[in-house]
């Protein structure tokens, strides 16, 4: 996966120590196909995933990473999860956690093809006939084709009710 200018700039002063990132998923649907990429780095089949860079809006990142990776352009229509990604460690020994804004985004042109490098292949795949792949992407799949409300947000810590 190519890491951001930003993110290099960053390491080169804080070294391999957790960084706090934000991500996206975007959720490329056409009809009842969605698009998938084959990630160099792990051989998996995935939706197009990326960081978000200084300043730019979360929506258009996802439509960047998706023209970036696969050379479709795409629409973000509705953000449909934010969450939390576990802690990684890079092969490089790098730390990073990530917060990650899903959207479900609608193909407007292009013929799926790696663009970038990051990716081995990228197509079209029906939804009823997914290639195997990890169960969180399994899910920001599911909530994106699922989503006709606002989106879901995690919450882990319990609340609770002020005393009257």
């Amino acid at each position: 996966m190519a890491t951001p200018d930003f993110v290099l700039a960053l390491r080169e002063k804080i070294g391999h120590v957790s960084l706090w990132l934000t991500g996206v998923t975007a959720v490329v649907l056409r009809g009842t196909e969605i698009l998938l990429v084959r990630r160099a780095d792990t051989g998996e089949w995935t939706p197009v995933t990326g960081i978000i860079d200084p300043g730019e809006e979360p929506a258009d990142a996802a439509v960047r990473e998706v023209l970036e990776e696969a050379d479709v352009f795409a629409r973000a229509e509705r953000l449909v999860w934010v969450h939390v990604l576990d802690p990684i460690v890079y092969a490089n020994g790098d730390h990073s956690q990530y917060l990650d804004l899903v959207f479900a985004c609608r193909w407007l042109s292009g013929t799926p093809a790696p663009a970038d490098g990051e990716n081995t292949d990228a197509r079209w795949w029906p939804l009823s006939d997914l290639p195997p792949m990890p169960e969180t992407y399994a899910e920001r799949i599911r909530l994106a084709v699922e989503c006709d409300g606002p989106a879901r947000f995690e919450q882990r810590m319990p609340v609770a009710a002020p005393e009257s």
